[in-house]
C-alpha cells in the first residue's frame, strides 16, 4: 500500500473488526471508547466525529492542539493518525502514525462506531 494522503479514507471504506483490533493493539494504551470511556493518559475517543480538537474538560491537551482549530472529519482524523506531529505541530501524542490507508480507514470506521 502506498503511504496515505490526508483526505484520501472514507470511514465507510473501512473494516470495523479489523479497526477494533488495531485499536486494541496501537491506541488502547492510551486512549478509551465505549460507554466506561475516560480520558486518562490520552482523550477518550467517543463522539469523536464533529468534534473541536481539544475540546474535552477532563483532558490536558497541548497548547498546539487547543490552538490547532481542527475538527475531527474523516479528512482531518486520516492526516492526524498518519502523522500526528506534521498534522499538528507540537502535539504531545507521542505516536509515529500509520502511513497504511487501509488500516487508516479501518481505525476511522471503527472509531465512528462510538458516538
Amino acid at each position: 500500500m502506498s503511504a496515505i494522503a490526508p483526505g484520501a479514507v472514507a470511514a465507510d471504506s473501512g473494516n470495523i473488526e479489523a479497526g477494533k483490533a488495531l485499536f486494541a493493539s496501537r491506541c488502547a494504551s492510551c486512549h478509551s471508547v465505549g460507554p466506561m470511556a475516560a480520558s486518562g493518559f490520552g482523550p477518550q475517543l467517543n463522539g469523536l466525529s464533529t468534534r473541536r480538537a481539544g475540546s474535552l474538560k477532563d483532558f490536558e491537551y497541548s497548547t498546539a492542539m487547543k490552538q490547532s482549530g481542527l475538527v475531527w472529519d474523516d479528512k482531518t482524523l486520516a492526516a492526524f493518525i498518519a502523522n500526528p506531529g506534521k498534522t499538528v505541530p507540537g502535539t504531545k501524542m507521542r505516536f509515529w502514525g500509520i502511513g497504511n490507508e487501509r488500516k487508516v480507514a479501518d481505525l476511522i470506521a471503527y472509531l465512528h462506531t462510538f458516538k
